[in-house]
């Protein structure tokens, strides 16, 4: 590696260019396939996020006789929860998944209530699978860990952002859905909150499917720094008879 120095005076046209050639954001009604964004254009739609946290990672990274166990047990967290997140979607639906530290995401486009009530569907796989994963953890002598999953939705804006011909670029979410999302993670199995958070918003649509027992599910709470918010520990019956039986 040899650095030689960042090229202000030519890079300078090229933020000019950036900042000269954007074009007016275009509202729609669902977010195009990927390769309809460009480096000049942005879509404004209805998104929902989920982001799934995993509490107290410091003190379990720190543990570096363990290096190999933690690794298990990472792997383990992560492989599925993504393999939930991304099953049965395409491009239009599923627009990011990653993970950021300590956390697994996806975005998705929500034009429909039916788009938001899967968004819940697939956090109470996640926390049920938590149960699977941790039967599992133990029987191995490895370490248990415990999760948050928040998630949000609202009219954003996506940009496409990087550099152009350098293969570095993503969407970039403009808007309270994914920034409320991740915030509301850090919530969830925190001083007697559930696993599971919904922004107001998420929750005002998610009822707007569910039945009288799912909502019932949901308790109300709010405070200064996150506003109105609905939390839950709630599992999927079947898979979790199917874990308590023994997994057989």
């Amino acid at each position: 590696m040899n650095f030689n120095g960042y090229d202000y005076k030519e890079r300078k046209k090229k933020v000019e260019e950036i900042l000269d050639n954007t074009d007016a954001v275009k509202e729609v009604e669902k977010f195009p396939r990927d390769a309809d964004f460009t480096y000049t254009n942005g879509y404004k739609a209805w998104a929902g996020a989920i982001f799934v946290d995993l509490r107290d990672s410091t003190s379990l990274f720190s543990k570096q006789d363990y290096e190999v166990e933690i690794s298990k047990v990472i792997r383990g967290f992560t492989s599925e929860i993504i393999e939930i997140l991304r099953k049965d979607t395409d491009d239009t639906e599923l627009k990011e998944i990653g993970i950021r530290g300590d956390c697994v995401y996806a975005v998705y486009s929500t034009p429909s209530i039916d788009d938001i009530y899967d968004i819940s569907n697939r956090a109470c796989y996640i926390n049920t699978y938590m149960k699977m994963l941790n039967k599992l953890l133990e029987a191995r002598a490895l370490p248990t860990i415990k999760i948050g999953i928040g998630m949000a939705t609202k009219k954003t804006l996506a940009v496409k952002a990087g550099r152009k011909s350098s293969g570095i670029h993503n969407l970039v979410w403009i808007g309270e859905s994914v920034a409320k999302a991740s915030k509301l993670s850090d919530l969830g199995n925190k001083d007697a909150i559930g696993p599971i958070i919904m922004s107001s918003t998420f929750h005002h649509n998610y009822t707007k499917k569910a039945t009288d027992k799912e909502k019932g599910f949901w308790t109300k709470e709010e405070d200064s720094k996150y506003g109105v918010y609905y939390h839950g520990n709630v599992i999927i019956t079947d898979f979790n008879n199917w874990i308590s039986s023994g997994m057989q």
